[in-house]
C-alpha cells in the first residue's frame, strides 16, 4: 500500500509506489493564465521576480486552479546572470538580451561568482511559498544549465544557429570550460538557495543541448553539468534532481550519466524507448507534446493515454509536457488533462494503471 501521506510527486521522483501519478508542466505559471496577467504588471519579467510577493502569488496560481502535484518556482534561467551584474535581461516577445554578449577572456570578469546575498528575493519567495502551499505539494527549485545559459550569454539573443557559442568552443577551448565552470556555480549557488528555503527538488534545464552532436556535448558540456548533480547531491543528499533538454534524443545516455534522479524528456522520444535506453528502472518526466493540447481534447487524451501505457504502471512517472505550457493555451484544457491523468492513474493500491 502506498502511503497515502507521501506527495505523488516525490514518491516518483524515487520511484515508490504513489495513489496516482504526479502532474506538473513547465511554465504552469504564465502568460496563459488570466490571473497572471492580472497582477505580472508591465516591464521585464525579472522586474516580477524581484517582488516576492508577487513571484509567490504567480507560482500558487496553477496550483489553484489545476490541482498540480508540485509548484515550479516562477523565475528565470538568466537570474543569476543579471544579479551579478552581466548586463543581461529578459525582452518581452523575445527573451534574453545582452547589450555587450560574452566574447573574449575579458568578459568573464562581468561574470562574477553568484552571492546569496545577490538573489535574497528569490529565496524570500521561496520562504513565503513554503508557508502557503500544501503538504502534498512539494516546490521546485531549478536553474539554467551551463551550456543553455551560456548560449545566451555569447549570441546575446535567442539563436537558431549557435555561431558565435560553438565557434568560441572549438576556438578558445580553455575560456569556454572557464564560462562553463563560472555558470554551474552559479547553478549551483541558485538551486542551493532555493533548497535551503525550502524547495524538494529541482530541474536543471539545458534547454538547447539538443543543438550539439554527442562528442560535443561530452567534450564541452557534460563535465559542467555533471559538476552540478554531483555538488548538489553532496550539500542536499536525498533530493531528487531532473535533466531537461529538447530535442536531446542523440544525447539521452550522456544527458543521464549527468546523475540526474528524474530524466526528463520531451515529446519526440517515447518513455518506454528511453527506458529501453537508460534501463528499466529509469525514472521519467513526460512527455505530452505541447502542441496536441492546440488540437483539442480528444487528440490531448489520446497522446495521454498512449503515454501511461507506455509507461506501463511503472511507479517511475511523473507526468508533464514535453516542453513548456504556450502562451495562448486554453487553461480548460490543461485543466482537463490534470484531471484525466489523475482520475486513470488513482488506485487505492498505488499500483498506476491505464
Amino acid at each position: 500500500m502506498p502511503d497515502r501521506s507521501r506527495a505523488p510527486f516525490l514518491a516518483a521522483a524515487h520511484r515508490e509506489p504513489a495513489h496516482r501519478t504526479p502532474v506538473w508542466f513547465m511554465r504552469q505559471a504564465g502568460r496563459h493564465l488570466p490571473e497572471y496577467r492580472a497582477v505580472r504588471g508591465e516591464g521585464s519579467i525579472l522586474q516580477a521576480i524581484k517582488r516576492p510577493e508577487v513571484a509567490a502569488e504567480i507560482t500558487l496560481q496553477p496550483v489553484r486552479r489545476y490541482g498540480v502535484d508540485a509548484a515550479v518556482l516562477y523565475s528565470d534561467i538568466v537570474v543569476p546572470a543579471h544579479a551579478v551584474g552581466f548586463g543581461i535581461d529578459v525582452a518581452p516577445g523575445t527573451g534574453p538580451v545582452a547589450a555587450e554578449p560574452l566574447r573574449s577572456a575579458s568578459d568573464l570578469d562581468r561574470l562574477r561568482p553568484l552571492a546569496e546575498d545577490d538573489i535574497d528575493y528569490v529565496i524570500e519567495t521561496c520562504r513565503l511559498l513554503v508557508r502557503e502551499l500544501p503538504e502534498s505539494v512539494p516546490l521546485l527549485a531549478f536553474a539554467g544549465a551551463p551550456f543553455t545559459v551560456a548560449s545566451y550569454l555569447i549570441e546575446g539573443r535567442p539563436s537558431r544557429d549557435y555561431v558565435h557559442t560553438k565557434s568560441l568552443m572549438h576556438n578558445d577551448e580553455t575560456l569556454w570550460h572557464g564560462v562553463l565552470d563560472r555558470l554551474a556555480d552559479h547553478a549551483v549557488t541558485f538551486i542551493s538557495a532555493q533548497l535551503a528555503a525550502g524547495a524538494r527538488a529541482f530541474q536543471l534545464f539545458d534547454s538547447w543541448a539538443g543543438a550539439l552532436s554527442r562528442a560535443d556535448y561530452e567534450r564541452f558540456v557534460l563535465p559542467h553539468s555533471t559538476k552540478v548533480f554531483a555538488t548538489l547531491a553532496e550539500r542536499h543528499p536525498g533530493t531528487p534532481g531532473i535533466h531537461f533538454g529538447i530535442g536531446c534524443g542523440h544525447l539521452l545516455e550522456s544527458m543521464y550519466s549527468a546523475g540526474p534522479r528524474v530524466m526528463g524528456l520531451d515529446w519526440r522520444t517515447p518513455i518506454d524507448e528511453a527506458r529501453l535506453r537508460l534501463g528499466a528502472d529509469t525514472v521519467v518526466q513526460g512527455n505530452l507534446d505541447p502542441a496536441l493540447v492546440f488540437a483539442g481534447a480528444r487528440p490531448m487524451l489520446e497522446s495521454a493515454a498512449d503515454i501511461l501505457r507506455r509507461n506501463a504502471g511503472n511507479p517511475g512517472h511523473i507526468f508533464n509536457l514535453g516542453h513548456g505550457v504556450m502562451p495562448t493555451t486554453d487553461p480548460g484544457l490543461l485543466a482537463l488533462l490534470v484531471s484525466y491523468v489523475h482520475e486513470h492513474t488513482s488506485q487505492p493500491s498505488g499500483a498506476n494503471h491505464v
